[in-house]
């Protein structure tokens, strides 16, 4: 049946992804072969495809489908998370819709109803991911919460508790109050806040002064609420302005708690007045100074439930007017901040901020970066409370030793270094969620206090003895913990299968570097502590992918772009394409409509190449190497094919996927479509029918892993190979090798051809203009060769070996030689030299203008940068056509 006519991606793409999936073609089985292997970042249960997540599964698919064309058993993992916070959070709302809520449930009865949301509503990115062409191995899609996955979960908690690296310990945690749970530092974003800054005296107490009389002590804090359960203040043991008081008392004036001065070099004495109010169950800095003080965690001071209303203090000195008030203003009501700060005005003890005009306020105005939880969305609480901790600090250490032997290649390099620096510093890892939905962490407790830590409530009991009454552990484990085990349980692990034996460690795992932290790392951690060995070979992180003007893209700004409009756009393959070609490393990607229509338009120029030759009688290749060849256009494209085999072999090699894409771009577009095509037309006998046949196979090979829909579909439409579909065909393999001299003589022919269409747009000449040429008698024996390919191409009237006739003409250097076009009788060659003069000064006079603005500091520093872009982008253009039209009016001598 004969091709379409028109190109229609939305035609194809499902079509293809239905046909792979239902004939098994994303995991043929290749038991003997050397095994490829891949993990996709689960995205959450709750999630849809977004710009980032096309990037990351394209790169993947991309590798995933070169390795299988290469005859590997590639297995790329497929999955979702089932992201506790999220999924908790969607069924609430929806519960809140209808009047109901959470606690109106049992535990075991909301779980219930979260499990029927996922089997109605969840996972609806696992089609988009199909739209997008992912060929993921569907039959073993995997899920966090399923039972041989939460066996593993329950397993690695058990064993490292066993281990002493798991533990509970009380310690400050990032508590949302909103969600009513702790979350981990890298679920914290940071916030510009306009606040205050407000200055209090703190009295001495037993008629203790400073050595300049005062009787206090002058203490600054953005958050005046915290000063309930203050239990020291803090001076730098330096500070010769306090070090007569340094283990004196003061008398809080609210609380009328009592408590000491004392010296640490957290305190600044170039900061404020130098002395610190110390809260140590409220800070993370002074939790630290807290326990250099001499306090336990279990005697630091708290005044706050989980709601971060204001409740008594252990030590019972929190006035009764305070209970109950939230931490500061909210829904318009005064809190605990608010009200602190008027008693401590009225008694006397407020030193008012005074600005520039002498006017009095309470607070001096500050931008303050305030902590926020990246799910709740309100300001989070440094909370002391009981929590699970893993040792982070003993787990990082083998990763790192890998990274530094190679085990691990991070890709690119600079990643390293932000690596190691995290993990050089980094802190305990809380592990516990005040959640119902998620891992129950497998710990049990008797009455007395005692923990038991087993993977059953039976072994517990049995930890525990008959009789001991025991209560589970209300917890569940961040999502994290159970993600980071993605490399070896989604393999079968505790199972010592031969999927896990064959498969671990995975070859690369491809991540945006925003989640090195939250996954990849812990994935390093987990699987050598488990596995004994690296997760992966490689980790390959890659950039963001912004708006047109760079910035970051957010529902706030209105500036989100949907994978899927753009696949409905432009087809799933040109926004592949788009995602490949850009992804350089270390550099974000910038959305680019004119791009994305651009590889769409490859695409149609594939398809246009593929209908012309049907048109001629060219179809399917029968022969794997390269079929034998005696013409030169042909010996020249077969180089061209072997050549951009090897080019693209090393950019895969070394992850550059840019380099990759650009070179079977540059190979089908220009040397193919644009070139061979253009040579053949008119002279297609059977030899050149087979040679154009096997490099539009080579082609549509080579471009497979980045635009599997239309590749596919043409490799089944010129030819019967339903037995044989492109998904699992071969990579090329060519046997040959550029042919020196048919590669110099078509190379030759072209940049001649170039040079005239070039010289005749220059000087305003139809394309079809037929101009005498004088060639030097160097290169007779190469226009003999060539000559028809002359005649049709360079529409030249005559080939003359004798000199030029005086007067103007255009020159051609070709390689060093020079080729003469009268030009005589042709065009008006003084009109013209006027034409061209006047345009050159036109495009001189912009181009200048536009470099003076560049070179003004002031413009470049204060203008918008789209801006300054767009000057840029201008300024080059004139540049060129001001070198453009001075190349043509030195053609006319």
């Amino acid at each position: 049946m004969p091709m379409e006519k028109t190109f229609d991606p939305a035609a194809i793409e499902a079509k293809w992804s239905h046909e792979w999936e239902s004939r098994g073609l994303y995991r043929p089985a290749r038991p003997d072969a050397t095994p490829f292997t891949i993990v996709n970042p689960p995205p959450n249960v709750t999630g849809a495809l977004h710009i980032g997540h096309a990037l990351d599964n394209t790169l993947q698919d991309v590798l995933v489908r070169y390795e299988r064309l290469r005859g590997k058993d590639a297995l790329w993992v497929v999955g979702m998370d089932h992201a506790g916070i999220a999924t908790q959070m969607v069924v609430e709302r929806q519960m809140e819709a209808r009047q109901d809520k959470r606690t109106n449930y049992s535990r075991e009865d909301f779980v219930e109803k979260v499990w029927q949301w996922k089997a109605e509503s969840g996972g609806q990115i696992t089609g988009q991911l199909r739209r997008l062409g992912c060929s993921m191995d569907w039959s073993r899609e995997q899920f966090t919460m399923d039972p041989h996955f939460t066996r593993a979960v329950v397993k690695v908690f058990v064993d490292l508790h066993k281990k002493g690296l798991i533990y509970r310990d009380k310690r400050l945690v990032n508590w949302d109050p909103k969600l009513k749970t702790a979350i981990s530092d890298l679920e914290v974003e940071t916030h510009e806040v306009q606040g205050g800054f407000w200055h209090f005296k703190y009295p001495l107490a037993d008629g203790v002064t400073l050595d300049d009389g005062r009787d206090y002590i002058e203490v600054a804090t953005t958050r005046p609420e915290t000063m309930l359960a203050d239990m020291a203040v803090a001076v730098h043991p330096d500070d010769a302005r306090y070090k007569s008081v340094i283990g004196k008392d003061i008398l809080q004036p609210i609380t009328g708690r009592r408590f000491k001065i004392v010296a640490d070099e957290h305190a600044d004495p170039e900061l404020g007045s130098g002395a610190v109010k110390i809260t140590p169950g409220h800070d993370f800095n002074d939790f630290e100074v807290g326990k250099r003080a001499g306090f336990k965690p279990a005697e630091m001071l708290n005044m706050l439930d989980g709601d971060a209303n204001v409740i008594q203090t252990a030590d019972g000195l929190v006035p009764q007017e305070y209970l109950g008030l939230h931490r500061f203003k909210r829904d318009g009501i005064d809190g605990a901040r608010e009200l602190v700060v008027a008693r401590m005005k009225e008694a006397g003890f407020l030193i008012p901020h005074v600005d520039k005009d002498g006017n009095e306020h309470d607070a001096e105005p500050r931008t303050i970066q305030t902590p926020f939880g990246d799910r709740g969305g309100v300001v989070i609480e440094p909370w002391l409370t009981d929590q699970w901790y893993v040792d982070a600090e003993t787990l990082a250490q083998p990763p790192m030793q890998a990274v530094r032997d190679g085990r691990i290649n991070i890709v690119p390099k600079t990643w390293e270094k932000t690596f190691f620096n995290w993990m050089e510093n980094i802190q305990p890892w809380c592990v516990s969620r005040q959640l119902w939905w998620g891992h129950r962490i497998p710990a049990w407790y008797a009455e007395d206090g005692r923990i038991f830590v087993a993977e059953t409530e039976e072994e517990a009991q049995a930890q525990a003895g008959a009789g001991v009454a025991l209560t589970r552990d209300e917890d569940v484990l961040d999502t994290w913990f159970s993600s980071a085990l993605w490399p070896f349980a989604t393999l079968g692990w505790p199972e010592d299968s031969e999927l896990l034996k064959r498969h671990y460690p995975n070859d690369v795992l491809i991540s945006g570097f925003d989640i090195l932290f939250f996954w990849d790392a812990r994935m390093a951690m987990q699987g050598m502590e488990f596995m004994g060995d690296v997760p992966w070979k490689t980790l390959y992180l890659h950039g963001l992918v912004r708006a047109p003007d760079g910035a970051k893209m957010s529902k706030s700004k209105g500036n989100v772009v949907d994978p899927l409009g753009l696949i409905d756009q432009y087809g799933a393959d040109a926004l592949r394409f788009f995602m490949a070609a850009m992804e350089s490393q270390g550099r974000d990607i910038k959305m680019d409509d004119a791009r994305l229509a651009g590889y769409r338009n490859f695409a149609t120029k594939l398809w246009n190449a593929a209908r012309f030759c049907e048109a001629n009688g060219i179809s399917a290749s029968t022969s794997f190497e390269a079929p034998a060849a005696t013409l030169p256009v042909n010996r020249w494209i077969i180089g061209e094919v072997a050549a951009t085999i090897a080019a693209m072999e090393s950019a895969f090699a070394a992850y550059r996927f840019d380099e990759a894409a650009n070179a079977i771009y540059s190979f089908a577009w220009d040397r193919f479509c644009d070139w061979y095509l253009e040579l053949i037309k008119g002279a297609i006998d059977d030899e050149t029918k087979t040679v154009a046949g096997w490099v539009l196979d080579q082609i549509l090979v080579m471009l497979h892993p980045f635009m599997p829909f239309i590749t596919e579909e043409l490799w089944t439409g010129l030819g019967d190979r339903a037995d044989y579909p492109l998904i699992t065909a071969k990579w090329p393999a060519p046997a040959a090798e550029k042919d020196a001299g048919a590669s110099a003589d078509i190379d030759w022919l072209i940049k001649l051809v170039s040079e005239l269409r070039t010289a005749k747009a220059e000087l305003g000449l139809p394309p079809g203009a037929r101009l005498t040429a004088h060639f030097p008698t160097s290169l007779k024996g190469r226009t003999d060769k060539l000559a028809a390919q002359l005649d049709r191409l360079a529409r030249l009237e005559a080939i003359s070996f004798d000199p030029a006739p005086a007067g103007a003409s255009a020159q051609l250097v070709v390689e060093g030689e020079t080729i003469t076009v009268p030009l005589e009788g042709v065009i008006d060659i003084a009109a013209e030299r006027d034409r061209l003069s006047k345009a050159l000064a036109a495009a001189t006079k912009e181009r200048d203008s536009l470099a003076g603005r560049l070179n003004n500091p002031s413009f470049v520093e204060r203008a918008k940068p789209e801006a300054v872009d767009k000057a840029r982008a201008d300024h080059a253009a004139k540049e060129a056509e001001a070198d453009r039209l001075t190349a043509a009016l030195a053609r006319l001598g």
